[in-house]
């Protein structure tokens, strides 16, 4: 039983190809995955994340802030100037370049938690980062777009701190309470957890890839290339230019991870939100899809790599 949990976990990139594939084909099979669902996934796989914690890992994190500040640093200029260079050299349409800006610009994404969570990185690290990056959009968001297209965005400080509050902090922190007061219940629970998040993760991908189907089978192939660079150049540019702070091996994968992942859920908020050109919110879409696939072949190579999380010593 324990290795044909670990074989479907492992095989992650390969549920997200073929799910992705048939949600393509028959989106209906999908597309009721959505709304309060998604919402419920992403905190049932947060929960799950919570129960591998203790609260030595977060002590352990906030004694070394640079780690945080590299990963909010980095999210917020290496991702928007690659969404606005490429952009320019893919040569999109007008409503394209904007949205592919615009979801550059969001802060990381709930999906670089389950991703890193699955790759055996620095989970508590990566919550956190995602925590400050969203809790930081609020005023980085719509001044990065801003600079970039010269369009105002205006985005809910409260529905971002909520949003952060009910899909993260709140799940993470019941899961660290029951790991620390339930263990027995929690050791029992544990060796389903990540396939769990698998099945989630899945479901939440094949629904938006559904739902979006239209627009993304006659979106180009301009954009996709654009999109899958942009993605892929932030989990690179993450990881080489994290190993210049630090040469943590788990701490540069989690900021390849949160650098290369995106909320693309509020990207496509924004866009729908603020701009009258629906076009704007399908580089979201496809943003989605893609950083899920490449971070989820990311979490196949390097959680062969790494028999288990073990947080790096203090610098």
């Amino acid at each position: 039983m324990k290795n044909l949990l670990t074989f479907l976990v492992n095989a992650f990139p390969l549920w997200i190809l073929l799910f992705s594939a048939l949600a393509l084909v028959e989106p209906s099979w999908f597309s009721w995955f959505s709304g309060p669902w998604i919402t419920w996934g992403l905190g049932v796989i947060m929960l799950g994340m919570g129960l591998t914690l203790h609260p030595e890992d977060f002590r352990r994190v906030f004694r070394t802030p640079r780690w945080v500040v590299a990963g909010a640093v980095l999210q917020f200029t290496v991702m928007p100037l690659l969404g606005w260079g490429l952009g320019y050299l893919f040569g999109l349409p007008v409503p394209f370049a904007v949205g592919l800006i615009l979801v550059a610009s969001c802060p990381g994404g709930t999906a670089s938690n389950v991703i890193s969570y699955l790759a055996r990185a620095h989970v508590a690290l990566s919550v956190t980062m995602t925590a400050v990056s969203t809790l930081m959009a609020v005023v980085m968001t719509p001044l990065l777009t801003t600079l970039l297209i010269g369009d105002k965005v205006e985005v809910s400080a409260l529905n971002l701190f909520l949003g952060t509050v009910k899909v993260v902090l709140a799940p993470v922190v019941l899961g660290v309470l029951l790991n620390r007061y339930l263990p027995r219940m929690t050791e029992k629970v544990l060796p389903v957890a990540p396939l769990v998040a698998v099945v989630a993760i899945v479901l939440i991908v094949a629904s938006i890839i559904g739902q979006g189907r239209q627009e993304i089978l006659h979106s180009g192939m301009r954009l996709a290339g654009a999109v899958v660079t942009l993605h892929l150049s932030g989990f690179v540019l993450g990881y080489l230019l994290s190993r210049l702070m630090t040469k943590e091996k788990i701490v540069n994968r989690t900021i390849s991870i949160e650098v290369g992942m995106q909320n693309s859920g509020l990207g496509a908020y924004l866009a729908r939100a603020n701009f009258a050109n629906p076009a704007v919110a399908i580089p979201s879409a496809l943003s989605s899809a893609t950083h899920s696939l490449l971070g989820s072949l990311a979490a196949g190579i390097w959680r062969r790599s790494v028999k288990k999380t073990t947080p790096p010593a203090n610098p």
